[in-house]
Protein backbone atom coordinates (compact mmCIF):
# COMPACT_ATOMS: atom_id res chain seq x y z
CA UNK A 1 0.00 0.00 0.00
CA UNK A 2 1.31 3.42 -0.97
CA UNK A 3 0.04 6.62 0.62
CA UNK A 4 -0.20 9.62 -1.70
CA UNK A 5 -1.03 13.10 -0.41
CA UNK A 6 -2.67 15.42 -2.92
CA UNK A 7 -1.85 18.87 -1.64
CA UNK A 8 -1.39 22.46 -2.62
CA UNK A 9 -1.58 25.35 -0.19
CA UNK A 10 -3.48 27.32 -2.84
CA UNK A 11 -7.17 26.63 -3.40
CA UNK A 12 -8.91 26.32 -6.76
CA UNK A 13 -6.14 24.41 -8.53
CA UNK A 14 -8.06 21.18 -9.14
CA UNK A 15 -6.75 19.29 -6.13
CA UNK A 16 -10.03 17.65 -5.07
CA UNK A 17 -11.08 17.19 -8.68
CA UNK A 18 -7.85 15.30 -9.29
CA UNK A 19 -8.17 13.23 -6.10
CA UNK A 20 -11.71 12.15 -6.99
CA UNK A 21 -11.18 11.46 -10.67
CA UNK A 22 -7.73 9.92 -10.40
CA UNK A 23 -9.14 7.62 -7.72
CA UNK A 24 -12.07 6.68 -9.96
CA UNK A 25 -9.77 6.08 -12.95
CA UNK A 26 -7.41 3.89 -10.92
CA UNK A 27 -10.37 1.88 -9.66
CA UNK A 28 -11.60 1.53 -13.23
CA UNK A 29 -8.25 -0.07 -14.04
CA UNK A 30 -8.95 -2.64 -11.33
CA UNK A 31 -6.94 -1.26 -8.42
CA UNK A 32 -8.16 -0.96 -4.84
CA UNK A 33 -8.28 2.69 -3.84
CA UNK A 34 -9.12 4.46 -0.58
CA UNK A 35 -9.75 8.20 -0.79
CA UNK A 36 -9.54 10.02 2.55
CA UNK A 37 -11.21 13.42 2.60
CA UNK A 38 -9.19 15.56 5.03
CA UNK A 39 -10.83 18.86 4.11
CA UNK A 40 -13.58 20.07 6.50
CA UNK A 41 -15.30 21.59 3.46
CA UNK A 42 -15.94 17.96 2.37
CA UNK A 43 -15.85 18.65 -1.37
CA UNK A 44 -14.51 15.20 -2.20
CA UNK A 45 -17.27 13.68 -0.08
CA UNK A 46 -20.01 15.62 -1.84
CA UNK A 47 -18.47 14.66 -5.20
CA UNK A 48 -19.71 11.15 -4.48
CA UNK A 49 -23.16 12.33 -3.38
CA UNK A 50 -22.40 11.56 0.28
CA UNK A 51 -23.54 14.80 1.89
CA UNK A 52 -25.00 14.50 5.36
CA UNK A 53 -22.60 11.81 6.55
CA UNK A 54 -21.90 13.46 9.90
CA UNK A 55 -19.95 11.28 12.31
CA UNK A 56 -18.23 9.27 9.59
CA UNK A 57 -15.14 11.45 9.18
CA UNK A 58 -11.63 10.79 10.45
CA UNK A 59 -12.29 13.00 13.49
CA UNK A 60 -12.71 10.18 16.04
CA UNK A 61 -9.86 8.01 14.69
CA UNK A 62 -7.48 10.97 14.73
CA UNK A 63 -8.28 11.56 18.38
CA UNK A 64 -7.99 7.88 19.24
CA UNK A 65 -11.71 7.27 19.70
CA UNK A 66 -12.27 4.81 16.83
CA UNK A 67 -10.53 2.75 14.16
CA UNK A 68 -10.24 4.05 10.62
CA UNK A 69 -11.74 0.78 9.34
CA UNK A 70 -15.05 1.77 10.94
CA UNK A 71 -15.21 4.93 8.82
CA UNK A 72 -14.61 3.47 5.35
CA UNK A 73 -17.60 3.66 3.01
CA UNK A 74 -18.03 2.23 -0.50
CA UNK A 75 -18.74 4.43 -3.51
CA UNK A 76 -20.65 3.51 -6.65
CA UNK A 77 -17.36 2.74 -8.36
CA UNK A 78 -16.19 -0.82 -7.69
CA UNK A 79 -12.82 -0.79 -5.96
CA UNK A 80 -13.09 2.82 -4.80
CA UNK A 81 -13.79 3.55 -1.13
CA UNK A 82 -13.86 6.78 0.85
CA UNK A 83 -13.48 8.07 4.38
CA UNK A 84 -15.79 11.11 4.23
CA UNK A 85 -15.18 14.50 5.79
CA UNK A 86 -17.46 16.67 7.87
CA UNK A 87 -17.24 19.95 9.73
CA UNK A 88 -15.90 18.17 12.84
CA UNK A 89 -12.52 18.02 11.14
CA UNK A 90 -12.20 21.76 11.62
CA UNK A 91 -12.29 21.15 15.38
CA UNK A 92 -9.75 18.38 15.02
CA UNK A 93 -7.20 20.98 13.90
CA UNK A 94 -7.39 22.55 17.37
CA UNK A 95 -7.59 19.35 19.40
CA UNK A 96 -4.75 17.57 17.61
CA UNK A 97 -2.51 20.59 18.10
CA UNK A 98 -2.71 20.02 21.86
CA UNK A 99 -1.50 16.42 21.62
CA UNK A 100 2.18 15.54 22.13
CA UNK A 101 2.25 13.51 18.91
CA UNK A 102 0.30 16.12 16.96
CA UNK A 103 2.28 15.69 13.72
CA UNK A 104 2.00 11.90 13.55
CA UNK A 105 -1.65 11.35 14.50
CA UNK A 106 -2.66 10.51 10.94
CA UNK A 107 0.30 8.18 10.41
CA UNK A 108 -0.71 6.27 13.54
CA UNK A 109 -4.35 6.24 12.44
CA UNK A 110 -3.37 4.64 9.11
CA UNK A 111 -1.31 1.83 10.64
CA UNK A 112 -4.16 -0.73 10.61
CA UNK A 113 -4.35 -0.28 6.84
CA UNK A 114 -0.61 -0.66 6.40
CA UNK A 115 -0.73 -3.96 8.29
CA UNK A 116 -3.48 -5.06 5.92
CA UNK A 117 -3.50 -5.86 2.21
CA UNK A 118 -6.82 -4.38 1.18
CA UNK A 119 -5.78 -1.24 -0.70
CA UNK A 120 -3.18 -0.57 -3.36
CA UNK A 121 -3.19 3.20 -2.88
CA UNK A 122 -4.51 5.59 -0.25
CA UNK A 123 -5.16 9.10 -1.62
CA UNK A 124 -5.21 11.90 0.95
CA UNK A 125 -7.22 14.91 -0.23
CA UNK A 126 -5.74 17.73 1.87
CA UNK A 127 -7.28 21.07 2.78
CA UNK A 128 -5.84 24.12 0.95
CA UNK A 129 -3.95 25.45 3.95
CA UNK A 130 -0.69 24.80 5.79
CA UNK A 131 -2.42 23.66 8.98
CA UNK A 132 -2.33 20.61 11.21
CA UNK A 133 -4.28 18.37 8.82
CA UNK A 134 -2.00 19.02 5.85
CA UNK A 135 1.07 18.64 8.07
CA UNK A 136 -0.26 15.29 9.26
CA UNK A 137 -0.89 14.19 5.69
CA UNK A 138 2.69 15.00 4.68
CA UNK A 139 4.00 13.24 7.78
CA UNK A 140 2.04 10.11 6.85
CA UNK A 141 2.52 10.04 3.08
CA UNK A 142 5.07 8.22 0.97
CA UNK A 143 4.82 10.91 -1.66
CA UNK A 144 3.22 14.19 -2.58
CA UNK A 145 1.20 14.63 -5.77
CA UNK A 146 0.67 18.31 -6.51
CA UNK A 147 -1.94 19.64 -8.95
CA UNK A 148 -0.91 23.01 -10.37
CA UNK A 149 -3.18 25.30 -12.33
CA UNK A 150 -1.79 26.55 -15.65
CA UNK A 151 -1.49 30.16 -14.57
CA UNK A 152 1.17 32.81 -14.04
CA UNK A 153 1.92 32.08 -10.37
CA UNK A 154 2.32 28.30 -10.80
CA UNK A 155 6.09 28.26 -10.29
CA UNK A 156 5.87 30.49 -7.23
CA UNK A 157 3.46 28.03 -5.61
CA UNK A 158 5.69 25.09 -6.51
CA UNK A 159 8.70 26.67 -4.83
CA UNK A 160 6.72 26.90 -1.59
CA UNK A 161 5.68 23.25 -1.86
CA UNK A 162 9.27 22.11 -2.42
CA UNK A 163 10.35 24.03 0.67
CA UNK A 164 7.53 22.47 2.68
CA UNK A 165 8.58 18.95 1.67
CA UNK A 166 12.17 19.75 2.62
CA UNK A 167 11.04 21.02 6.01
CA UNK A 168 9.05 17.84 6.68
CA UNK A 169 12.00 15.65 5.73
CA UNK A 170 14.57 17.70 7.64
CA UNK A 171 12.41 17.69 10.78
CA UNK A 172 12.69 13.90 10.94
CA UNK A 173 8.89 13.47 11.04
CA UNK A 174 8.90 11.77 7.63
CA UNK A 175 12.25 11.37 5.91
CA UNK A 176 10.78 9.18 3.14
CA UNK A 177 8.48 11.91 1.77
CA UNK A 178 9.18 12.82 -1.83
CA UNK A 179 7.54 14.83 -4.57
CA UNK A 180 6.03 12.00 -6.56
CA UNK A 181 4.63 14.14 -9.30
CA UNK A 182 3.21 17.44 -10.52
CA UNK A 183 -0.04 17.48 -12.49
CA UNK A 184 -0.86 20.47 -14.66
CA UNK A 185 -4.57 21.26 -14.50
CA UNK A 186 -7.05 23.63 -16.19
CA UNK A 187 -4.97 23.59 -19.35
CA UNK A 188 -6.37 25.68 -22.20
CA UNK A 189 -4.66 24.79 -25.47
CA UNK A 190 -6.04 27.95 -27.08
CA UNK A 191 -3.90 30.25 -24.93
CA UNK A 192 -0.19 30.90 -25.08
CA UNK A 193 -0.13 31.32 -21.30
CA UNK A 194 -1.14 27.73 -20.57
CA UNK A 195 1.46 26.37 -22.96
CA UNK A 196 4.16 28.65 -21.58
CA UNK A 197 3.40 27.72 -17.96
CA UNK A 198 3.59 24.01 -18.76
CA UNK A 199 6.89 24.53 -20.58
CA UNK A 200 8.34 26.52 -17.66
CA UNK A 201 7.29 23.95 -15.06
CA UNK A 202 8.74 21.12 -17.14
CA UNK A 203 11.98 23.08 -17.55
CA UNK A 204 12.41 23.47 -13.79
CA UNK A 205 11.03 20.15 -12.55
CA UNK A 206 11.70 17.77 -15.44
CA UNK A 207 10.36 14.25 -15.11
CA UNK A 208 8.48 15.07 -11.94
CA UNK A 209 5.86 16.71 -14.17
CA UNK A 210 3.32 14.27 -15.59
CA UNK A 211 3.08 14.15 -19.37
CA UNK A 212 -0.70 14.08 -19.06
CA UNK A 213 -2.30 17.50 -18.66
CA UNK A 214 -5.86 18.00 -17.48
CA UNK A 215 -7.89 20.31 -19.73
CA UNK A 216 -10.15 23.10 -18.56
CA UNK A 217 -13.64 21.62 -18.75
CA UNK A 218 -17.15 22.74 -17.86
CA UNK A 219 -18.05 19.06 -17.42
CA UNK A 220 -15.47 18.72 -14.65
CA UNK A 221 -17.15 21.57 -12.80
CA UNK A 222 -20.61 20.11 -13.30
CA UNK A 223 -19.91 16.51 -12.29
CA UNK A 224 -19.73 17.02 -8.48
CA UNK A 225 -23.18 18.61 -8.41
CA UNK A 226 -24.53 15.28 -9.68
CA UNK A 227 -22.52 13.28 -7.14
CA UNK A 228 -20.47 11.68 -9.91
CA UNK A 229 -16.89 11.46 -11.07
CA UNK A 230 -16.16 12.70 -14.58
CA UNK A 231 -15.85 9.07 -15.66
CA UNK A 232 -19.54 8.59 -14.88
CA UNK A 233 -20.82 12.02 -15.82
CA UNK A 234 -19.11 12.46 -19.20
CA UNK A 235 -17.23 9.19 -19.81
CA UNK A 236 -16.30 9.88 -23.42
CA UNK A 237 -15.29 13.52 -22.95
CA UNK A 238 -11.80 14.99 -23.08
CA UNK A 239 -11.57 15.39 -19.30
CA UNK A 240 -12.47 11.77 -18.61
CA UNK A 241 -9.95 10.59 -21.18
CA UNK A 242 -7.31 12.82 -19.58
CA UNK A 243 -7.87 11.32 -16.13
CA UNK A 244 -7.75 7.81 -17.57
CA UNK A 245 -4.42 8.70 -19.18
CA UNK A 246 -3.22 10.18 -15.89
CA UNK A 247 -4.14 6.97 -14.06
CA UNK A 248 -2.22 4.86 -16.57
CA UNK A 249 0.81 7.11 -16.25
CA UNK A 250 0.50 7.02 -12.46
CA UNK A 251 0.61 3.20 -12.48
CA UNK A 252 3.52 3.17 -14.92
CA UNK A 253 5.49 5.47 -12.63
CA UNK A 254 4.86 3.31 -9.59
CA UNK A 255 5.50 -0.02 -11.24
CA UNK A 256 3.95 -1.92 -8.34
CA UNK A 257 1.18 -2.86 -7.96
CA UNK A 258 1.32 -3.09 -11.75
CA UNK A 259 -1.68 -5.34 -12.24
CA UNK A 260 -5.12 -5.41 -10.65
CA UNK A 261 -5.71 -7.99 -7.96
CA UNK A 262 -8.55 -9.54 -6.05
CA UNK A 263 -9.57 -8.15 -2.67
CA UNK A 264 -7.67 -9.95 0.04
CA UNK A 265 -9.76 -11.40 2.88
CA UNK A 266 -8.14 -9.53 5.72
CA UNK A 267 -9.63 -7.72 8.73
CA UNK A 268 -10.14 -4.44 6.88
CA UNK A 269 -11.54 -6.09 3.78
CA UNK A 270 -13.99 -8.09 5.84
CA UNK A 271 -15.18 -4.82 7.37
CA UNK A 272 -15.75 -3.39 3.87
CA UNK A 273 -17.77 -6.38 2.73
CA UNK A 274 -20.36 -6.10 5.48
Amino acid sequence: MRIVALANQKGGVGKTTTAVNLGAALAELGHRILLIDLDPQANATSSFGLQGTDGTSLYDPLLGGASITEKILPTRRDGLFIVPADIDLAGAEVEIARMPNHLTRLAETLRPLQADDTFDFVLLDCPPSLGILMSNALAAADELLTPIQCEYFALEGLVKIVRLVEQVRDSGVNDRLEIGGIVMTMFDARTNLSQQVVADVRKHFGERVYQTVIPRSVRLSEAPSFGKSILEYAPSGAAAQAYRALAREFIERHGSPATPRELSHTPASENLER
